[in-house]
């Protein structure tokens, strides 16, 4: 790659073959790229959009593509124009998607003189939703599958001055795993409602579920946990891959009234059993293994480890398995048996509860050691739904895939994101780190595909997704960790240059409260837009706001009023945790989130890490003291040691890098340390988690 400073006018057919190109190629190429520069001579972001979508494709050299992006904007001032644009929508995709389609339906009525058009006018109706959520959602909902049982009395009650969130829609009832599985508005019983393959089962047709298969099967599900005795209420975990079983069980759990706890596959006993006694679930949904990469990793044995109630035991390929349950857990088949004296066991009258009742218990990384235990109530699988909607633009024949588990808030967030947005959920049974989850996206015509950056640097590493057809997507979404330029323009590039959004949120607010949309340009690794019905700020150092779209680098906080949001904690307390210490504006405490991020002239935005010691390793959170507990324990020679997250010189995924200080007279290398710390953090907290050495 050449040196910042170098434009496209300098691009050479030498460079063309030193960045991969054929000599015979890269003439013709060159020829091609001098005509585009030269009609477009007057504009960087032209430039680049007619090359990345006239000239490059994605079988050509990772090279060539970072060549042309960089030399394109070679002289390009960030201060003072923010990041070069990586996507810009046509007039017609901006006004199909469906903020697009608000603005131009809308757009003129509720902005007035503010109104100019779908593709100039979304800050502004960004603004409005924040000012006017009691306006801006029920738009939301007119296209998705809800089903209010009993209407809110009013949509905001700030009665409550000890409530700093407030009260949303108060007096409203409804089950939101029934308005998943409802066949309204745009589905029908015989929409997909799941597509799935089985790792190994490449050359295979992709599977399909519909809507009544699944409602049948979610129906069969929670009769069976009634008849085991389960009421209103009760906590059940599910600690397996997120495969049709999961979600099935996940949706059955909630239609029951029940409050499903989510544990990550990936953790170790000890992990389980604190998830486990914090939320008092009373039954865990498991995997007798978890088949990845060809490879059976134990599952029930760590759950067995974890002392965890009755156990339901499904086998990981399907079949009937030889294992042998500990005494009275139960078989998956064993488990549905207990619905069949019903007459009708594939159907099953949803619990309807008030808006405040739990759906969920997710858990957070507390910087004091152990997790926080977030409660979502019915609110926050709206939220989920609704911006998904509007910054993913996900619809009534979209097909979302987002290889996570429903351990973490992505995984419930794209149950939500498909089922309540009429959408088609794509799910791979297996490793997404191989060619087999990429031949999975192509075959089911994957129209929104979730990434994290550590995910997309490992594709780009191995090129086990080349010579795949991506076509099909429409846009990408990334999470988790924060992106490099050379992440999003490699993963960009492998669908034609289909735009990157870029999305950041949190657990205890199930929303994105920065993020992209399809209405605006897009730049590669950053945020073109606050979250609809959001009002965030960036403070100084002296703990005041910056003021409105100030160029500026500072600790990000929140408005209170965040519809979806958590107010209370299982093992903590949330006024502590989010609100003290706080400062006051405009006459609203605002609450903490912990994330520094840099804003730029012309309103895009970019992560920079934590202000508190929580890190961000390979999309978990995990607390540097809870690294440091389990390091400080793992050689006698060790006396004392600081977990520290370093971030790659180019950008992306933070790196976990442990200093150490050892006891007197012992003498080991930094190399050995390190293979000693990398096996103690990964047996103990995290088998993904990686040490790594600078």
């Amino acid at each position: 790659m050449e040196e910042s400073g170098f434009t496209i006018d300098l691009v050479s057919e030498a460079h063309l073959v030193k960045a991969g190109l054929s000599r015979e190629d890269a003439g013709v190429f060159f020829a091609q790229l001098q005509a585009i520069v030269t009609q477009e001579r007057r504009s960087q972001s032209n430039i680049w959009q007619r090359i990345s979508k006239e000239l490059l494709r994605p079988w050509h050299p990772f090279p060539l593509h970072q060549l042309l992006y960089y030399s394109s904007y070679g002289d390009w001032d960030v201060s003072t124009r923010g990041p070069p644009l990586g996507w810009i929508p046509t007039p017609e995709i901006a006004r199909q998607s469906n903020l697009g389609r608000i603005l131009e339906r809308k757009g003129r009525e509720v902005l007035g003189e503010k109104y100019r058009s779908p593709t100039e006018s979304l800050p502004e109706l960004q603004r409005w939703s924040f000012e006017h959520p009691e306006l801006y959602l029920p738009l939301v909902w007119e296209h998705q599958s809800l089903i209010f049982h009993q209407h809110p009395r009013c949509f905001l009650d700030t009665s409550d001055e000890a409530n700093q969130g407030g009260v949303w829609l108060p007096g409203a009832h409804l089950n939101v795993a029934e308005c998943c599985l409802a066949a309204k508005g745009s589905k029908t019983d015989s929409s997909i409602a799941i597509m799935y393959r089985n790792e190994g089962e490449d050359d295979l047709p992709v599977r399909e579920i519909t809507l009544s298969q699944l409602r049948a099967d979610v129906s069969r599900v929670a009769n069976s946990l009634e008849a085991l005795g389960f009421k209103k209420g009760d906590s059940i975990a599910i600690d397996m891959q997120m495969n049709v079983q999961a979600v099935t069980a996940y949706l059955a759990i909630i239609l029951a009234g029940c409050v499903v706890v989510s544990i990550p596959d990936s953790f170790v006993a000890k992990e389980i059993a604190i998830r486990i006694r914090i939320s008092k679930a009373k039954a865990i949904f498991t995997q007798d293994v978890i088949q990845r990469g060809g490879k059976k990793l134990p599952l029930y044995s760590r759950v067995i480890e974890s002392k965890a109630p009755l156990a339901i035991v499904l086998p990981a390929d399907g079949k009937a398995s030889s294992l042998s349950l500990r005494n009275g857990d139960l078989s998956w088949d064993e488990f549905l048996v207990r619905a069949e004296h019903l007459s009708r066991p594939d159907e099953y009258k949803p619990v309807i509860q008030s808006m405040d009742s739990y759906t969920n218990i997710l858990f957070s990384s507390g910087t004091t050691g152990e997790p926080k235990a977030i409660p979502w109530t019915q609110h926050t699988p709206l939220r989920c739904a609704a911006d998904s909607w509007a910054h993913l633009d996900s619809r009534q024949g979209d097909v979302l895939c987002w290889p996570t588990n429903l351990g973490w808030m992505v995984g419930p967030m794209i149950v939500y994101s498909a089922f309540v947005n009429g959408a088609t959920l794509a799910l791979y049974n297996g490793s997404p780190l191989d060619r087999g989850f990429g031949k999975f996206v192509q075959d089911a015509k994957v129209t929104m595909l979730g990434t994290v950056p550590s995910l997309v640097r490992a594709w780009k590493a191995s090129g086990c997704m080349a010579n795949l057809d991506w076509t099909a997507i429409r846009a990408f979404g990334s999470s988790g960790e924060t992106s490099s330029v050379d992440d999003d323009l490699w993963l960009s590039a492998q669908a034609g240059y289909k735009p990157v959004l870029e999305c950041c949120g949190g657990t205890e607010l199930g929303a994105m409260y920065v993020g992209g949309n399809l209405v605006q340009p897009q730049a590669f690794a950053a945020f073109s837009t606050v979250g609809m019905t959001f009002r965030i700020y960036i403070l100084d150092d002296s703990n005041n706001p910056y003021p409105d779209e100030a160029a500026c680098t500072g600790e990000l906080v929140l408005h209170p009023h965040n519809f979806g949001s958590s107010s209370t904690l299982l093992n903590a307390d949330h006024h502590k945790v989010y609100y003290q210490g706080m400062p006051h504006f405009n006459g609203k405490q605002l609450r903490r989130h912990g994330d520094i991020f840099q804003r730029f002239h012309g309103g895009f935005y970019k992560a920079h890490g934590r202000s508190d010691d929580t890190m961000n390793l390979g999309g978990i959170k995990a607390s540097a003291i809870e690294i440091e507990q389990v390091c400080n324990k793992a050689h006698e020679s060790v006396q004392e040691t600081a977990a520290i997250s370093v971030q790659p010189p180019r950008g992306g995924p933070e790196e976990l890098v442990i200093a150490a200080v050892l006891k007197p007279g012992y003498n080991i290398s930094s190399k050995e340390l390190q293979k000693i710390f990398l096996s103690h953090v990964m047996s103990n907290l995290n088998p993904l988690f990686k040490v790594h050495s600078y």
